[in-house]
């Protein structure tokens, strides 16, 4: 097996498994807020998480930028309960587009730096950095586009039913607020033990 090929699987691993339930319960509260005739809205939202969380992977993991593990995986969740609570407060996304895509973009710079703690202690040191990035990157940027099309599909669904779609937000936004609140508790003592 390649090196390429080594760390896309990495990163596809990474995302899909329970390793990366954080990052798949914030897309998933991204994503459920948004109808599938909003889909256009919805892909500049995750280039924006992608382009945040690729700029903090790359600084991180070449050592420009430092940021606790702790305090990183303490921070994660943190976007997940905020993102959450913003789908229930805000009935239309509409209006608030704007702060929307930059607290995407500021939370994907938060999630970057969890990434970067996962592939910064399998890279050799004498190793060219380019390569295990990229491949981790698109690894980790597949396996998100295939958990959108998964969550955009229920949506369909959903419309499909004739459902009431605000519901399904506020559905997926309390659990998502819930696990997200567990989360934080639970990682409380990282953040402790890690200044």
């Amino acid at each position: 097996m390649n090196d390429f090929t080594f760390y896309f699987s990495l990163g596809w691993t990474h995302i899909l498994h329970a390793e990366g339930l954080d990052h798949l319960l914030f897309i998933l509260v991204l994503t459920c807020a948004y109808a599938p005739h909003e889909w256009k809205k919805l892909l500049i939202l995750v280039t924006a998480f992608t382009i945040g969380h690729t700029l903090t992977l790359a600084l991180s993991t070449t050592g420009v930028i430092q940021l606790s593990t702790g305090l990183a995986e303490f921070l994660i969740p943190c976007t997940i309960f905020c993102s959450s609570l913003i789908n229930l407060v805000k009935k239309d996304h509409r209006k608030h587009y704007s702060l929307i895509y930059i607290t995407t973009f500021l939370f994907g710079l938060i999630h970057g730096m969890g990434f970067a703690n996962t592939i910064r202690f399998m890279v050799a040191s004498n190793q060219s950095l380019f390569i295990p990035l990229a491949a981790f990157n698109l690894g980790l940027e597949a396996g998100q586009i295939l958990f959108v099309l998964v969550i955009l599909s229920l949506s369909i669904l959903i419309k499909k039913m004739h459902l009431n779609f605000r519901w399904w937000t506020i559905i997926i936004s309390s659990i998502t607020l819930l696990l997200a609140t567990w989360m934080v508790y639970d990682r409380w003592p990282m953040l402790h033990n890690n200044r």
